[in-house]
């Protein structure tokens, strides 16, 4: 299956669990990928060392929680979706930024990207895009109507970015992972302070 991670190998019992309730899902579904701990599994690591807290929080219910979100097609192939605590809601549609990222990075003007969900009064979340762009562009109301006219060629109207930002850079860990949770903080404090500069708002190129 094209973009899929495969399927699982043998000797490992992963399943899907829902995020929200911990049930276990069956068939064509999408859930946190986890391993069903009553099976012995060779390459898993037996705890956090020195810290049970830890472990019992990562092998809760009886399964190893990855945290990782995964979709799960009728030939058993396992596609990525995002971490389970990016994954937001946005009008009662689950998001993945990874995806709308993926979307965003064919744009020639995109460098980089992070996606995070913006609070709405109405959505509950609407999807807001971090940007740094390539050379040669500039952070200007041209640039983001390009942007926001690819994003409907590329995504369904559910994931449509609505809000964007031009940034010179995305915090990274040390291991140059983009840190959405303190992306997330900013725009959350963004939206409560009402402070609009710099935004570009997909309401405003319709």
């Amino acid at each position: 299956t094209l973009g899929a991670m495969g399927r699982p190998m043998p000797g490992y019992a992963v399943v899907l669990l829902d995020p929200a309730t911990g049930a276990l899902l069956e068939g064509v579904a999408e859930g946190e990928i986890c391993l069903d701990l009553s099976v012995h599994h060779l390459g898993l690591m037996g705890d956090y060392f020195d810290a049970p807290d830890l472990t019992a929080e990562a092998t809760r219910g009886g399964f190893y929680h990855t945290g990782d979100i995964a979709s799960r097609d009728e030939r058993g192939y396992f596609t990525y979706v995002g971490r389970a605590d990016d994954v937001f809601k946005a009008s009662d549609y689950k998001i993945s930024p990874f995806e709308l990222e993926n979307a965003l990075m064919l744009h020639p003007a995109v460098s980089e990207c992070a996606v995070v969900p913006s609070p709405d009064p109405v959505r509950g979340a609407a999807p807001k895009a971090y940007v740094t762009l390539a050379a040669g562009h500039g952070a200007d109301p041209e640039t983001a109507a390009s942007v926001f006219a690819h994003c409907r060629e590329h995504l369904n109207g559910y994931q449509l970015v609505r809000i964007l930002e031009f940034t010179d850079h995305l915090p990274k860990t040390i291991s140059s992972k983009v840190r959405r949770v303190e992306l997330r903080q900013a725009e959350a404090a963004r939206v409560a302070s009402g402070d609009v500069t710099g935004q570009f708002f997909y309401r405003d190129f319709r």
